[in-house]
């Protein structure tokens, strides 16, 4: 989980496609789609503002064609925003010039894409230690900080393979590591499971998940599955057609849409695995008589055995301890069967 620290921001960024976009934009500052449609401009970010706290799991999600990628781009600079502003570090990235970009991405960006993207020819040690080598880093550095990484996500014994020997996950992971090589402040990750089998899908998640309580990059992680988004985030941003639709916790998603197309994403989504003890439980009462107590943010589907099992409720805690709320079986069961209480 983050602090309050913003590592990110970006501050109604705009990207248009088409002939005479930023002369478009600044003669009408909030076109609608319309607009857009008939001045013959495509709107692939439109508005957008975020904030990534420091630390934080931050997952940007959408169906394909909503603008999450471009946008993971525009935040990096690898696309040009039409307008707006990305603020990193409080340093505004749109005013940096080309050269600072540069020295930004290779020393602060970590990027890991869809598509591997490995050097065929090199093997899985020198593929990592290749962002170092562009750095200038000599070779005993490089491959000893490489050597770090291939261990951490679990490849140690593989460093002279060649990416052919390897499978999508491994291969992956290469990539994985490739980008955390330079020690980046920030990570970008753009669907980076997405093409991987659902077996090897969920233990890369489970590695991202290791490799995160590790350690504690700030990501920016773009999805189009929300079961993926709600296992690994600490807040979602849902975009349609280019705009932020709304930005929350999975849990104040599910709760509290802000749309029906935010209710419709999240409609078929395990209420278990998403709510926490803390949103059902019923207040607490002095005296109650308890089997035990159960955190506050303790996922449901993590509990419901142990307290169906029990005659009796459990108390439920916040982060000091204290005793704010008692759960039993009957909220389990409605959260499970979907009743509404």
């Amino acid at each position: 989980m983050s602090d309050d620290a913003v590592k990110l921001a970006a501050r109604k960024v705009w990207k248009l496609f088409g002939e005479g976009a930023e002369r478009f934009l600044k003669n009408n500052p909030s076109p609608d789609a319309a607009d857009l449609a008939e001045a013959g401009l495509i709107g692939a970010v439109r508005e957008a503002s975020i904030e990534v706290r420091q630390g934080e799991i931050f997952i940007i999600m959408g169906l394909s064609g909503s603008g999450k990628s471009t946008l993971v781009r525009c935040l990096s600079r690898l696309i040009e925003p039409t307008a707006g502003a990305v603020i990193f570090d409080g340093t505004d990235l749109l005013a940096a010039s080309d050269k600072e970009m540069i020295d930004i991405r290779r020393h602060k960006m970590g990027m890991v894409f869809q598509h591997f993207a490995l050097l065929p020819h090199l093997t899985v040690l020198r593929n990592v230690a290749f962002p170092l080598e562009v750095q200038g880093l000599d070779r005993n550095a490089r491959e000893a900080r490489a050597r770090e990484v291939i261990e951490l996500v679990g490849l140690s014994g593989r460093e002279n393979y060649y990416p052919r020997e390897l499978s999508g996950g491994q291969q992956q992971r290469v990539g994985i590591a490739r980008s955390l090589a330079v020690e980046p402040d920030i990570w970008f990750l753009d669907e980076p499971f997405s093409a991987l089998d659902p077996l090897i899908r969920r233990e890369m998640q489970d590695e991202f998940l290791r490799i995160q309580s590790v350690l504690k990059k700030t990501i920016v992680f773009i999805t189009h599955d929300f079961d993926e988004a709600i296992r690994l985030a600490d807040r979602i941003a849902i975009m349609k057609d280019g705009q932020i639709i709304q930005t929350a916790t999975p849990e104040q998603l599910v709760l509290h849409p802000a749309s029906d197309y935010v209710r419709e994403f999240t409609l078929h989504i395990p209420r278990a695995k998403v709510l926490t003890a803390g949103s059902i439980a019923a207040p607490w009462k002095a005296g109650a008589d308890v089997a035990g107590e159960i955190p506050a943010d303790a996922r449901v589907e993590t509990i419901a055995d142990r307290v169906e099992a029990s005659g009796k409720p459990f108390a439920v805690t916040d982060t000091t301890g204290k005793r704010i709320g008692l759960i039993d079986g009957h909220a389990i069961i409605d959260v499970l069967i979907g009743r509404e209480r």
